[in-house]
Formats: structure tokens, C-alpha cells, sequence
């Protein structure tokens, strides 16, 4: 028996060398300087910037010498969408996204290129924080983040106007910034909660004023061609969306499979149970059809990685975090459930590419570190990013169309 092992044991480590050299070298990392020139550009203008660090941070990235990266947005085969737009120095990559998205439905269904504001859907849902902050005595999560299909919550029951009319900013003289009118309503609510004074009306009341101090008094009619109409009017007559008609999906092992769920992050503060949960490959299979078909994605992920490379306008898995043909179901919930996955940013996927064998998305991103690349305010994600990385998407109907029967056929099985 022994004899027996020993040869076994000495087949063994004959073939080893052998089959590990089939597999790819994985990626270099390095240690960079960590910065962001534009967002320190707007803090300068805001006269914001904190004095000056002795010492420079440095953050692990991937070595990308040897990265072949797309040359150029021109390049992908996109779908029509407004120039990237800058969120500067707020919390609100949520609006700016899911704004991106139905500015682009507005165009693939009526062919109408239509600009909206973000900070009106802003504006509301911070109201929206506030009133379940007293709803639930102080037991809801008020922060600046939130989920795109937030977005749709909001514009039921507020309306949405075009950007000209509410919080259309002049980059060169302004910029748009939270900070102190968030910490202003966290510090109020806060003592709210201290004083267990739990007054509905004269809550909202004060936030409206913060806010309308900060951002504006936003506006109760519009006028839309020498016609005078309320939001919710211009929802409905103008832009014609039926926004019924969005639906969302996550990939996440820890709820069943092919049932709607709960999406157990901080910034579905409301407990939207509205996520249509799927398996990795039918989530991919979605994304990659969807793009293909001329839809639009809006999603939101981790952008933290050290694949995450906005100098090149990048995204990529490197090899010594997981080699791409590992990523599975439980490299994702793994990943989630230890928080080296966080849901921190929402995108806009507009386009994709077929390159050297990999599929690229072009991704419309709203943040300050887009800016610092090649392509202002967009970047291109490799899928093993997204696969891994991408936590869930909101799309029209029609683009998973082909999944609906197995949900249907699931929950008449419960």
C-alpha cells in the first residue's frame, strides 16, 4: 500500500509543473500614490481643502503596465446618452445615475434628448429620509447615498423637472457640494432623537428649510412650452415614462433564487423588496443581451479595487485577487458577505466592446475620479469586474423579458 502512494505521490508532483503552466501569470501589484486631482480642484474652488498632509497616502493597486485598455469611448458600440455629468463634492452618484438612464429611455422610446435635474429627485428624497427617520424614531439610516430605483419612488409621488429648471449649476462659477447642509440635518436630527421630540410636520419643516437654504426652493409648476405644469404633470404628458415598467436585479446567494428580495445594504434605507434575485450567470447573461439589444443598465457596485484604475479609465479583476474563470456565485457572496465588496457607487452602462477576446462595458460614472483620466467622466469596466464586482442592475422589462416565466414559475411553486 505504501509502495502504492509513493508512486502515486511521485506521478503527482511529475505533473504539476506541468499543469500549473497552462494557467495565466497572475498581476503585479504596487503601491501608488493615492489622490484626486479633480475633486481636490473642487475643493480648492470651495474653499474646502484641508491643509496639507505631510506625508502622501499610498493605496495597493494593479501594476497595469501590461494592460491593454480601450483606446477611446468612439470605440464601443454605445447607445445615445447626454455628456457625463460631475456630482462634484456630494453623495448623490444615485441621482446622477438613474437620471443618465431615463434620460436615455426617454430617447429610445420617443427619440427625444431630454435633460433632467438631479438635484430635484435630491431634494425630495432627503425629505423622504428625514419622515422615516420620525416615522421610525430614529431607527432608519439617513445618509447621502441611495439606490437608483430610489429615483422612481420619488418621482411618483413628486414629479421630476428638466435641469434648466431646478439645480442646473454653471461649472464654472459653482459647484454642486453637501457637506454642510448634510452635517446641518444629521446634527438636527440627531437632536431630535436625543429629545425623543418626534414632530412630523415641524421635522420636515426644518429640513425643507436646510435645504431650501443650500439648494433652493424647488418648483411647484413649470413651464413647459408656454404651458404651466406641476412635476408630476410633466412626468406623465411629457416625458411619458411608465416607470412600472423598471425592474431590478441582484445576484446574491444569501436569498433564494428566482424570488424578489429584500437588498440588505445601507442605502436601501426603505427596505425595497423589489430585487429580482438570480444566479450569476442568468445576472451576466442579462447585462450582456441588454447591451447588445440597445438598452441601457444603470448599476451599482464597489469601485475600491485595486483593479479600479481611473488614471487609465479602467476597471479590471487583477489575477492575484481571483483569476476571472473562478468567479462564480460564491466568489461574489464571499466577497459580499466579509464587505471587500461594499455597495458604494452607482453607473450608467451605455455601450460595450468586443476586445482581444474580453468583453468591455463603457460606463458613464459621475464621480470626481472619472474625472482624472483620459475620457472625462467615463470609464471602461472589463466583465470580470462587473461579474465580480457589480452588485445590481435596474432595466426596462423588455430586456429580461426571457426571465419573468421562471419567477412566475417559482412563486406559484411557494
Amino acid at each position: 500500500m505504501k509502495r502504492i502512494i509513493l508512486s502515486l505521490t511521485f506521478i503527482l508532483l511529475l505533473w504539476l509543473p506541468i499543469l500549473y503552466a497552462g494557467q495565466p501569470n497572475p498581476d503585479k501589484a504596487l503601491f501608488v500614490e493615492k489622490k484626486d486631482e479633480f475633486k481636490e480642484q473642487l475643493q480648492k474652488r470651495a474653499a474646502r481643502m484641508d491643509k496639507k498632509k505631510a506625508d502622501k497616502d499610498l493605496e495597493l493597486k494593479m501594476d497595469a503596465s501590461a494592460l491593454s485598455v480601450p483606446e477611446s469611448p468612439e470605440i464601443f458600440t454605445q447607445a445615445w446618452s447626454h455628456p457625463p455629468v460631475s456630482q462634484d463634492l456630494t453623495g448623490s452618484c444615485w441621482a446622477f445615475s438613474s437620471t443618465s438612464f431615463f434620460e436615455c429611455e426617454i430617447y429610445r422610446l420617443s427619440k427625444r434628448k431630454i435633460k433632467l435635474s438631479e438635484m430635484f429627485t435630491v431634494y425630495w428624497e432627503y425629505v423622504e429620509k428625514a419622515r422615516q427617520f420620525v416615522r421610525k424614531r430614529g431607527d432608519s439610516h439617513f445618509g447621502k447615498g441611495s439606490q437608483p430605483n430610489a429615483a422612481i419612488r420619488i418621482w411618483k409621488r413628486y414629479g421630476v423637472v428638466p435641469a434648466q429648471a431646478y439645480g442646473s449649476i454653471d461649472p464654472e462659477k459653482k459647484i454642486y457640494q453637501d457637506g454642510d447642509m448634510f452635517t446641518e440635518m444629521e446634527t438636527f436630527l440627531e437632536s431630535i432623537k436625543e429629545r425623543n421630540e418626534w414632530n412630523e410636520k415641524h421635522v420636515i419643516e426644518t429640513i425643507k428649510s436646510i435645504l431650501n437654504r443650500y439648494m433652493g426652493v424647488p418648483p411647484v409648476k413649470i413651464d413647459v412650452d408656454g404651458k404651466q405644469m406641476t412635476p408630476g404633470e410633466y412626468l406623465d404628458q411629457v416625458l411619458g415614462l411608465i416607470l412600472d415598467d423598471y425592474v431590478d436585479m441582484m445576484s446574491l446567494m444569501q436569498a433564494p433564487f428566482y424570488q424578489k428580495v429584500e437588498y440588505k445594504v445601507w442605502d436601501n434605507w426603505w427596505g425595497s423588496r423589489d430585487y429580482y434575485n438570480v444566479p450569476l450567470d442568468d445576472f451576466i447573461d442579462t447585462i450582456r443581451k441588454a447591451a447588445r439589444e440597445g438598452y441601457t443598465l444603470c448599476i451599482a457596485g464597489d469601485n475600491s479595487e485595486a483593479g479600479f484604475l481611473p488614471l487609465l479609465d479602467c476597471a479590471v479583476i487583477p489575477g492575484f485577487d481571483i483569476l476571472s474563470q473562478n468567479i462564480d456565485d460564491s466568489a461574489r457572496q464571499f466577497r459580499f458577505s466579509n464587505e471587500s465588496t461594499s455597495d458604494d457607487h452607482a453607473i450608467h452602462l451605455v455601450g460595450y466592446l468586443e476586445k482581444d477576446g474580453e468583453t468591455w462595458y463603457l460606463i458613464k460614472d459621475s464621480s470626481t475620479k472619472a474625472r482624472n483620466g483620459r475620457h472625462k467622466g467615463y470609464m471602461f469596466y472589463r466583465e470580470d469586474f462587473v461579474k465580480l464586482k457589480m452588485m445590481n442592475i435596474m432595466v426596462h422589462k423588455d430586456a429580461v423579458r426571457d426571465l419573468m416565466p421562471r419567477f412566475e414559475k417559482e412563486n406559484k411553486a411557494n
